[in-house]
């Protein structure tokens, strides 16, 4: 199950971001910011666009977990202004851990609670939620 944290912050001006090529959804920011903030040996992938928003692939103690990035702008919104966000983290699990219902993602992982605590310790982001998606 994915979980998601959701933000609000201006530090990123979504309007600079890449074309989303697949769905005019944006996000990458963040995670171009992730790619330079985080440990090089985390493995965090560039920033790839997807139908949802954006998305990079991280390497995280052995694992391999999917994080995603969306930023609630409309085209005619100020750009430079407070955005809500959504940042996803999905931890990959092999087939047979799925059958067998093993490394299920909880709300204790540590990756997860690593960008939780990453935001929350920032001045620069706000309203930092975590929430379980469905």
């Amino acid at each position: 199950m994915p979980f998601t944290i959701g933000f609000k912050t201006s530090k990123f001006d979504v309007s600079k971001e890449d074309e989303n090529p697949i769905n005019p959804i944006y996000g990458q920011s963040l995670l171009v910011w992730l790619e330079k903030e985080l440990p090089t040996e985390l493995g965090f992938d560039h920033p790839d666009a997807e139908d949802w928003g954006w998305y990079s692939l991280l390497e995280w103690k052995g694992r391999e977990y999917l994080v995603g990035a969306i930023a609630y702008f409309e085209d005619g919104d100020d750009p430079t202004s407070e955005l809500e966000w959504v940042f996803q983290v999905d931890k990959h699990r092999s087939f047979t851990e799925k059958l067998l219902g093993r490394e299920k993602m909880t709300a204790s992982d540590e990756c997860l609670q690593y960008f939780k605590l990453l935001f929350e310790k920032s001045c620069e982001f706000n309203c930092v939620a975590l929430e379980t998606s469905i």
